[in-house]
């Protein structure tokens, strides 16, 4: 095999990409209380968001030891890795170990790549990698260009339930309550560097959701380039309409939309919506 792509079970593809087994997954291991989910192609989210609603303290998340990566490196002369943002998680540490064990036994061209991003934003990063490497560019220019790719693209969210947002200290107590009470939805991004930012906000769902794509029509830069991801938690309608919405304003040059799995339900919670650009 002359390339692989591999992903933590964080970027969220759609069903044909799954069919197709065009991108290897790594999964990190999520608990509820004493209830360990496996975030891979057996993961049951109905079952883990009634298990979240129930559950007063905040899901914990465990990422893939090294071991699960080096698995992988064996399988292709270049392997690409994309990665949950480094700022959320130790996917990347862990991918990153993993590839300095292993190229102390042997030499492969392996590249860890921090996506700064999560969820749909790993995957647009993912189809980026795989565009190039089947344009026959040379592996060094694969990971230049792809880094290249990554520092122009933002990603967003907004969000039903402020609850896990809180319950991970990203949220004071007193802000949940009163937005909670005022149907305030916050619409948030990730910095450069890959935190989370409150962009703007807005009263009920449907609201937010058309401030996000007014800000993303004031953001896109060469959109016709690019393809416009989003992201649902068991909300399909709710991504149809923010595409929808988006695309009015923008054209981009194409879209997806991918249902969240373990990791990114984790963090979006029931009828939460992740763009990416």
């Amino acid at each position: 095999m002359p390339f692989q792509i591999i992903g933590d079970s964080c970027t969220d593809l759609t069903k044909e990409q799954k069919e197709l087994g065009e991108y290897k997954l790594v999964p990190l291991t999520l608990e509820i209380g004493t209830d360990v989910f496996v975030d891979d192609e057996n993961f049951n989210q109905s079952l883990f968001i009634e298990k979240m609603k129930a559950y007063p303290e905040s899901p914990k998340s465990a990422c893939p030891a090294p071991e699960a990566y080096r698995e992988l490196f064996k399988e292709a002369e270049d392997t690409y890795v994309v990665t949950l943002s480094s700022q959320l998680s130790g996917s990347y540490n862990s991918a990153e170990v993993a590839r300095q064990m292993y190229l102390e036994q042997e030499k492969r061209n392996i590249a860890v790549i921090d996506s700064r991003s999560a969820s749909v934003g790993q995957t647009l990063i993912a189809m980026k990698i795989k565009e190039l490497a089947e344009e026959g560019l040379p592996f060094e220019k694969v990971v230049e260009e792809v880094c290249r790719f990554r520092e122009g693209q933002s990603t967003m969210f907004v969000l039903e339930d402020l609850e896990n947002l809180r319950k991970n200290g990203r949220l004071s107590n007193i802000k949940a309550f009163v937005a909670n009470v005022l149907n305030i939805k916050p619409v948030m991004g990730a910095t450069p560097e890959g935190t989370i930012v409150q962009l703007d906000q807005a009263r009920g769902m449907k609201k937010a959701l058309i401030k996000m794509a007014e800000i993303v029509s004031e953001k896109a830069v060469h959109p016709e380039k690019r393809i416009l991801g989003v992201a649902h938690c068991n909300n399909y309608e709710r991504a149809v309409f923010i595409r929808d919405e988006i695309m009015k304003r923008v054209k981009f040059k194409d879209s997806i939309i991918v249902d969240t799995a373990g990791v990114s339900t984790l963090y979006a919670n029931d009828g939460g919506i992740i763009i990416s650009f």
